[in-house]
């Protein structure tokens, strides 16, 4: 799935994105966020990028945590609407673009965090490249994204999202059971394509030094972390 389907696919989402995602990982997705923005060493008068924000949820755990500024990018201009009522007294200031071909100057920022991105790009290293290139030498980079879980956890997680998510979506809404469809075979296909050796590499050539991965929720999600070189 290109970036432009993957707009189209969760524009209509934002209002009840943040219940449903919680609702529908079983409570996972929070935890995976809140840990993403605990690898992430910034303070009161640092600003960090967070890219794919949608609506909002790592920018505001990130205020929440840090006292950080942060700048929340993202392609969707529906969900950056979401993400305005929700961010509103924070410091915290939106801007439409895509990870691929970010608006700002190189080192521009202290750190950065991306979720559920390279899933959604053609080139996830020429994306890597552009997304370490506006960080400052030094500065933390991490990403959440679904994993694989391995060994028995597997076929549970096979049932999960063959039978079961696109089920839950369809007592949700349409715009939901399309998501439950969707996400099992994006997630597989990834994997297949960048196995996690490979992915670490691709941060490791982009720049990013002591990258670490964290496997969370019996591999459900993955955090993966280092610091621009």
């Amino acid at each position: 799935m290109t970036a432009l389907s993957a707009r189209r696919l969760f524009a209509p989402l934002g209002p009840t994105y943040d219940r449903y995602s919680s609702l529908l990982s079983f409570g996972q997705d929070p935890r995976w966020r809140r840990f993403l923005v605990s690898r992430v060493a910034v303070g009161t008068g640092d600003t960090v990028l967070d890219v794919a924000t949608g609506t909002g949820m790592v920018a505001r755990e990130l205020v929440r945590r840090t006292g950080c500024t942060v700048v929340g990018l993202d392609q969707s201009t529906e969900m950056l609407a979401t993400a305005a009522e929700r961010t509103r007294g924070l410091p915290v200031t939106l801007v439409e673009g895509r990870a691929e071909s970010l608006p700002f100057g190189d080192d521009e920022f202290a750190a950065l965090t991306f979720t559920y991105l390279l899933r959604y790009v053609d080139d996830p290293a020429a994306t890597l490249r552009e997304l370490a290139r506006v960080v400052r030498p030094g500065g933390t980079i991490a990403m959440l994204e679904f994993g694989l879980p391995r060994g028995v956890w597997r076929p549970l997680w096979e049932l999960w999202v063959r039978v079961g998510l696109p089920s839950a979506g369809r007592l949700i809404s349409p715009g939901w059971h399309d998501v439950g469809r969707f996400l099992g075979p994006s997630i597989r296909s990834f994997w297949a394509r960048w196995p996690e050796s490979e992915l670490l590499e691709l941060w490791r050539a982009a720049g990013i030094a002591d990258v670490h991965a964290r496997r969370m929720s019996l591999g459900g999600g993955i955090i993966v972390w280092g610091r621009r070189a």
